[in-house]
């Protein structure tokens, strides 16, 4: 298959190339395209032998349930069962926008887009180019992060054609998008609501609005028979080839700890990557050091964390040292991410 690229400006779209992107969805297609969280990968919701393509193509356990995207308030009608008074709230104040909600699902919706559960993960876009897609492709389109399965989600439409490129039908290349990290997952069939991952619509915000919300935990490990709710849940996802470690505690202990293990690993012979950020890349002696943003605005480290794995990646490292990071607001889905992207390998300092 021939992969066809097209770039689009975003401040005068192209409606041929919307067009063109929405007649392949259409017809079972599948084509990557841009959101305000990471590029996605999409396919017609309401067609599960679509739905099919997009596990093939990126090497996706089909019980990892994919999340419709809509560009319109009126579509969540045909695809739930029940809209809770406190959805409507949360989608009046944070869609369009990277929040995503599980509800019930109709007989509309296939089990093979949903991973076998009778719910239904919708989010709806804010990304100019992601909302006319979803329209010119039918207005149900699942979009799950546009990588291969377990890799760093994309930021770029070049990091789509790394690893989808002559797998899938288009490309619409945006440009780097804006958050950097998937959309917050909250499950509205539970009482209270709950946060099956975090994003950029945070724990905060949310309670500020309909009050308590409570945050799933748990780890579903690899082998287990239960299926997860929510996309990222089961399975390892965003890590780089090398071994990645975080190390947390007094930052000064873990700057000391990182240069340790850098400078063994390097005497061993090892290519050897750290992750800091501009308060603290100039106190590391050994390897290659990459600048994540800065303390003051972790927006800037959720922007950067998939771009400096993938840059890992494409440079052979084989191992990689993190900071760790808040997990207040942002912080705690830039920690997530890290933590999976380590397969959990956490030491404290």
């Amino acid at each position: 298959m021939k992969t066809i690229i097209e770039q689009i400006d975003l401040r005068q779209m192209d409606k041929e190339t919307i067009k063109k992107a929405g007649d392949i969805l259409k017809s079972g297609g599948l084509v990557a395209f841009p959101t305000e969280t990471v590029y996605g990968l999409g396919a017609d919701a309401l067609n599960e032998d679509a739905a099919k393509k997009i596990y093939e193509a990126k090497g996706r356990p089909s019980d990892n349930p994919l999340i419709v995207h809509i560009a319109d308030m009126e579509a969540l009608d045909n695809i739930t069962e029940i809209i809770p008074e406190t959805a409507s709230s949360v989608a009046r104040k944070f869609w369009p926008g990277p929040l995503t909600m599980i509800f019930r699902k109709t007989g509309a919706v296939p089990l093979g887009t949903t991973g076998g559960l009778d719910t239904v993960a919708v989010r709806m876009p804010k990304h100019p180019a992601a909302k006319e897609i979803i329209r010119a492709g039918g207005g149900y389109i699942a979009a799950p992060s546009a990588n291969t399965s377990g890799r760093p989600s994309p930021t770029t439409a070049q990091h789509v054609e790394e690893d989808l490129d002559g797998k899938i039908d288009m490309i619409v290349d945006g440009g780097p998008v804006e958050i950097g990290v998937e959309s917050t997952i909250l499950d509205m069939t539970v009482n209270p609501p709950m946060i099956l991952r975090p994003g950029a619509v945070t724990k905060e915000m949310l309670e500020d609005l309909i009050g308590k919300i409570s945050v799933d935990r748990t780890l579903i490990e690899p082998d287990s028979s239960k299926a997860p709710k929510a996309p990222g849940m089961k399975y390892r996802h965003y890590a780089p080839k090398a071994e990645l470690t975080v190390l947390e505690g007094d930052l000064l202990q873990v700057i000391k700890e990182i240069n340790r293990r850098a400078e063994e690993k390097a005497a061993e012979g090892f290519k050897v990557g750290i992750i800091g950020t501009i308060e603290t890349v100039g106190r590391y002696s050994t390897g290659n050091v990459k600048c994540i943003g800065t303390r003051q605005d972790e927006m800037t480290v959720a922007g950067n964390l998939y771009g400096i794995l993938r840059d890992f990646d494409s440079e052979g490292t084989d191992y990689i040292f993190s900071e760790s990071f808040s997990t207040g607001g942002i912080g705690n889905a830039v920690m997530n991410r890290l933590l999976k992207a380590a397969g959990q390998h956490l030491i404290h300092v």
